[in-house]
């Protein structure tokens, strides 16, 4: 019914337009608890099988939505109720920011994939905190936190930790997101020495909570071989919980899409199809290197079952879906999860 009903409706309409349109109307169609149960009941796979527990959280499944889709924490409770083992919202920043000029979302169709340019837009961390402290559920929340544009690099630390601080009450693990291309600068802080003292000021200042919350870093799958190096070594050292793999990316080779059309949307990250092998290389790369000294959450291209088993078999622990969301629709999780149990079961 989405894919031949649903979908097509959505696509004729501005792809930003509509993702707000969404958000209106599930808050409608969630918004008793009788609508909600009935929900969680149908989209929900419940098996020991998937469970899985990881620097300290206790997954119910593998499978979460990533960050970027619901950036202002405005939709968790309603998103919650359709299967996903966690969610993550941000990016957030410490001040609200209105992000690049529109138009800035787009589809590739014939690549079943998305180009963004957004820019971090968000209300800003207190309003996001505001909207966090109603928590009505266990749903597992990941706060992932970045820079305001105007923040030279040299000062990024401080936007970092202000988002750590404000957030940690209110979030069960953070992202430490540096690898947005549609923030001037911003990927010149995956280079080595600023990112070790990012980290480790953020890890420092979590030592000293009576409880600390987990740490990810999320990288982009354009890194080297050597610049994956760099980052086990960063993790090692600082000892932060895990990494997220991997971003958008802005290679676009090997698209379908015509050339025209692609320097007709111009800049920004490409996420979906064209970057599932990409992404599993970075996954397969780090887990080997590490030789799996720390945990690792694949996105990237993940749209069926067999995609999450990918990743899984290159060596993440968790996956995560964004865009795979919006070609597949809400049932995706339902059927990846139903793969995964199969899967785990003969295995």
């Amino acid at each position: 019914m989405y894919k031949s009903i649903v979908k097509p409706i959505f696509f004729n309409q501005d792809p930003e337009t509509i993702h707000y349109k969404v958000f209106d109307w599930l808050k409608i169609l969630l918004k008793s608890r009788i609508s909600k149960s009935f929900t969680k009941r149908f989209f929900n796979i419940s098996s020991s099988k998937l469970q899985k527990e990881l620097f300290g959280l206790k997954f119910p499944n593998p499978v979460g939505l990533a960050a970027g889709f619901d950036k202002d924490a405005t939709l968790f409770e309603e998103l919650g109720c359709l299967g996903f083992g966690f969610i993550e919202v941000g990016t957030v920043t410490p001040l609200p920011q209105e992000g690049n000029p529109k138009p800035r979302l787009f589809r590739l169709p014939k690549d079943e994939a998305l180009i963004n340019r957004m820019g971090f837009n968000n209300g800003g961390v207190d309003q996001m905190i505001e909207r966090l402290k109603n928590r009505n559920s266990n749903q597992i929340i990941g706060g992932n936190i970045g820079k305001n544009k105007l923040t030279p690099n040299e000062e990024a630390i401080n936007d970092y930790m202000i988002c750590f601080e404000k957030l940690f009450d209110y979030v069960d693990y953070f992202v430490v997101n540096v690898s947005s291309p549609n923030t001037p600068n911003l990927r010149a802080l995956q280079d080595k020495e600023p990112l070790t003292n990012l980290l480790q000021t953020l890890q420092d200042k979590n030592n000293t909570k009576p409880k600390r919350k987990p740490i990810l870093l999320k990288i982009a799958p354009d890194l080297t071989n050597e610049q994956l190096d760099d980052i086990v070594e960063i993790v090692d050292s600082t000892k932060i919980d895990g990494v997220i793999a991997a971003n958008t990316t802005i290679d676009r080779s090997r698209l379908k899409t015509s050339d025209t059309e692609v320097e007709r949307i111009g800049a920004g990250g490409l996420s979906g199809k064209p970057v599932r092998q990409r992404s599993t290389e970075v996954v397969r790369y780090l887990a080997q290197k590490s030789k799996k000294s720390f945990p690792i959450v694949a996105v990237g291209g993940i749209y069926t079952a067999e995609d999450a088993i990918e990743k899984l078999e290159a060596g993440a622990d968790l996956v995560q879906i964004y865009t795979g969301f919006i070609y597949e629709g809400p049932a995706i999780v339902k059927r990846i999860n139903k793969g995964l149990v199969n899967y785990f079961s003969k295995n």
